[in-house]
Order: C-alpha cells, then sequence, then structure tokens
C-alpha cells in the first residue's frame, strides 16, 4: 500500500492503521482503492486551498466512509448513516474524544451532501472534496494533472464507474425505503425496474392539516 502519494502522507498513527486495516477487510478491492484515493484528492485540494484541519480526522473519515456499503456493516438506513455509525463505534471503542468521533461521523453521514456538507467544519469539508473529486470530479480543475494520475496510479480506479455504480444498484434494490432524500432516487429510476419511493409534494399535500 503506497503511504505517501503526490507529495500527500498518510497520518502515521496506530488509529489510522487500525482504521485503513478494518477499511481493507470489509471492502472490495474496487472500494477500497476509492476510499484511498478520496482521501489523497482531499488532502490535495486542501494543500491548494490552504485548509486547516485535523489531517488523521480527515483520513478516518474518508478510509471509513464507504463502510455502510459493504456486507459486514449494512444496516437498516441510509448506507451513509450506516457507515457513520460503524466508524463511530470503532472510535469509541478506541478511546477517541466525542468531539472527534462527531465530526468523523458527520463527514461520513454528509458525504454525499455537499450542499451541507461543505458549510461544515474544517474536516467534514476536506472529506467531501475528496469524495466529490473521486465520484463525480467535481474540483478536479484544482489537483495538477500529474497528482491526479499518481494518485490513481497507487490506487487504480478498477473500473470504479461500473462496478461502483453496480454497488449502488444492489443498495438501492435491497433498501428502497430509505432513498427518499438521497441521490439514490436518481440510480433507483434510472436502474432499478418498477423503482418508486415517497414524492416530497405528495407527502405535504396529504399532511393530516385542513387548509
Amino acid at each position: 500500500m503506497e503511504k505517501n502519494v503526490a507529495g500527500i502522507a498518510i497520518p502515521d498513527s496506530k488509529l489510522a492503521a487500525e482504521a485503513t486495516e478494518l477499511a481493507r477487510e470489509a471492502s472490495s478491492p474496487m472500494l477500497f482503492n476509492h476510499v484511498m484515493r478520496s482521501y489523497f484528492f482531499g488532502e490535495l485540494i486542501a494543500t491548494r486551498r490552504g485548509i486547516r484541519h485535523d489531517v488523521e480526522l480527515v483520513y478516518l473519515a474518508t478510509v471509513l466512509h464507504d463502510l455502510g456499503l459493504t456486507a459486514k456493516f449494512e444496516g437498516p438506513l441510509r448506507f451513509e448513516v450506516d457507515g457513520a455509525n460503524a466508524a463511530r463505534e470503532f472510535l469509541k471503542a478506541r478511546g477517541v474524544p466525542a468531539e472527534k468521533t462527531a465530526l468523523v461521523w458527520d463527514a461520513i453521514a454528509l458525504h454525499s451532501t455537499p450542499g451541507i456538507a461543505l458549510h461544515k467544519e474544517p474536516e467534514v469539508v476536506v472529506a467531501a472534496l475528496g469524495i466529490g473529486l473521486d465520484v463525480p470530479g467535481f474540483g478536479a480543475d484544482e489537483v495538477a494533472p500529474s497528482a491526479l494520475t499518481q494518485v490513481v496510479a497507487a490506487y487504480p480506479r478498477l473500473k470504479f464507474k461500473a462496478e461502483f455504480m453496480n454497488d449502488l444498484i444492489a443498495i438501492t434494490k435491497r433498501k428502497p425505503q430509505v432513498t427518499f432524500g438521497s441521490f439514490l432516487v436518481d440510480v433507483g429510476y434510472r436502474h432499478v425496474p418498477a423503482f418508486s419511493c415517497p414524492n416530497f409534494c405528495d407527502l405535504m399535500a396529504g399532511a393530516p392539516f385542513a387548509e
């Protein structure tokens, strides 16, 4: 595993090493490489923008952010919340202070909602920036092409677009009831036959109040 890529280093701590091992054991190679690229991309953008932050917390958030998409940690909630809850238990078991654990929870739970995450604490922002670059490509123009190439060479994409979409389709099929209000609604309507979920307009119209 490459620990220093494009001038960005992985935190050298026991906690970071244990988080890496947890993510590696729970995730497919494709998913593990994605969470690792997300860390490096976030740090590269943070360096360019001069964002001061706790690097270890960003690493913990990015490396653990997709636990909710794995068989080991998938639960009944949105995958982002399942993952955030799993990360919280991991950190609590190792005595990480509550305020730091809360930042990691927020970064994971909000990582697919940049309209909120990008207005939170710096650690939440940096994690969202890195993940946003690796998935839809947001902010790619802020990272030197040579750095993008180095990160992808260290952690290859492994047909990420197709394979990650397959994971999203699968979880949308398994848990359509939790897609309301998330980007998985887009996945469902495009890729899942007979998919449906509540419509906000219908919900508000059906609220039990006389007008």
